[in-house]
Parts: structure tokens; sequence; C-alpha cells
């Protein structure tokens, strides 16, 4: 059953919600340990005044943020340039229900619209939904 949610470029009054959603991707790779970033910083590389990062979030109709995609342009001295796409993460809640899709269609519209000629993505091996 495809969830009812709104994609949208993420800004910065979003930076709690996408934090929260990165810890909750922590704890279910087993690694919540391991993130030594927080909101504040965050906030400033990704919606400072040079971002080096981008996000898409996927909004509820009661305007919940249930998703986000965190991406960057890199360049390929071969193939020119290419979009990296970081964390997909859903919450629970919402997983198995297009959620992800659609953050994944957005991306590859983002990626033709900016002339990206590949997006490069890594997954933990046992991570058979992803």
């Amino acid at each position: 059953m495809m969830e009812t949610v709104h994609i949208r470029e993420g800004h910065i009054g979003d930076v709690e919600a996408i934090f929260s959603l990165v810890e909750e991707l922590g704890v279910y790779e087993k690694a919540g340990h391991e993130i030594d970033t927080s909101p504040a910083q965050l906030e400033k590389d990704g919606f400072g005044p040079n971002p080096l990062f981008n996000t898409y979030v996927a909004v509820t109709p009661g305007r919940e943020i249930v998703g986000v995609a965190i991406f960057y342009i890199g360049y390929s001295t071969w193939k020119g340039k290419q979009l990296y796409l970081d964390d997909l993460v859903v919450t629970e809640a919402y997983r198995r229900k297009g959620v992800g899709q659609q953050l994944l269609d957005k991306l590859i519209s983002h990626a033709q619209a900016h002339g990206v000629c590949q997006m490069r993505w890594h997954v933990l091996n046992w991570n058979e939904p992803a």
C-alpha cells in the first residue's frame, strides 16, 4: 500500500527530525554508538552558507517527517558528475509503504535535472530490504 507523503527539499527547521532519523538508522544498523555528529553539526554542514550535502524529506499530511534522503554531488574523472546517496532512512512505522521509493524517485529526478551521469549508494550486505 502506497503511503501518502509529500517529498520536498529539507530546510533548517527540519534538522531535529533529520537527526532523529539518522539516530534511528544507527540503531537499525547496530551502530548508534558510532554517530559523532549532532543537530548543530548537521545544521552547519547542510544548511549553512556552503552546504556540504542536500536533503529531501518525506512529510505526512500531518506535517510529520517520516523519511529523509541525504546526498551530495560528487565527481568522477572518468564519468563526470555523480549523485552519492549517503543515507536513505524511513521511520519504522512507514517502511514498506512506498516512502523510500518516492524518495528515490525524487533523487532520480534531481539527478536528471542536474546532468548527473550516475547515482551511487552503498548498503550493508545484511540489509536485505535496502
